[in-house]
């Protein structure tokens, strides 16, 4: 009978915790960050009698930016990620690499969102976690890295590597149980 309970102690102080590490943003917030950006954009004096204007791209997975000249464009950019910092989300969720496009005297740009953890990316990740903790287990299940520890100690260790690092998308820390 000792034994059993023993062997029960064992299991419960071997518990098992993990966390998911993903890449995604938070639709509500990005909803509240472009109407503000779009407010500022109807309200500044340098904007008035210009094409300038933010629209969605697609599902809302992205903005659409028109302005007279790059240099519109880029403003609308800085008003948009002074938004995003002041709701505390990450702005490396843009992808400003696509180059604008001019016509009819309007610049306009795509702006997609990054969503999601392509492999290289998630390698990079369990890379990063598995260099400075041996003993975890992180797993790339889908567009997501699953890390699991016997200390929550060990994940929150793991979180605040993560954020430590500079990595080019944005990362969310999930289901940590």
């Amino acid at each position: 009978m000792f034994e059993k309970i023993e062997n029960i102690r064992h299991t419960v102080l071997m518990a098992n915790f993990s966390l998911d590490i993903v890449s995604e943003y938070d639709k509500a917030e990005m909803n509240n960050v472009f109407d503000q950006t779009k407010r500022e954009i109807d309200s500044r004096y340098d904007f008035k009698n210009t094409p300038a204007n933010i629209d969605w791209h697609g599902d809302k997975t992205g903005i659409v930016i028109v302005g007279n000249g790059e240099w519109q464009i880029d403003a609308i950019i800085d008003i948009f990620r002074k938004k995003l910092a002041a709701r505390n989300q990450s702005q490396k969720v843009l992808d400003v690499s696509q180059d604008p496009v001019e016509a009819n005297l309007k610049v306009t740009k795509t702006v997609p969102f990054k969503q999601g953890l392509d492999q290289d990316k998630a390698k990079q990740v369990t890379k990063t976690i598995r260099d400075a903790f041996p003993k975890l287990k992180p797993q790339i299940q889908g567009d997501a890295v699953r890390v699991s520890s016997s200390s929550k100690d060990d994940l929150q260790a793991v979180m605040q590597l993560l954020r430590s690092k500079d990595f080019d998308f944005p990362l969310n820390f999930t289901n940590f149980r």
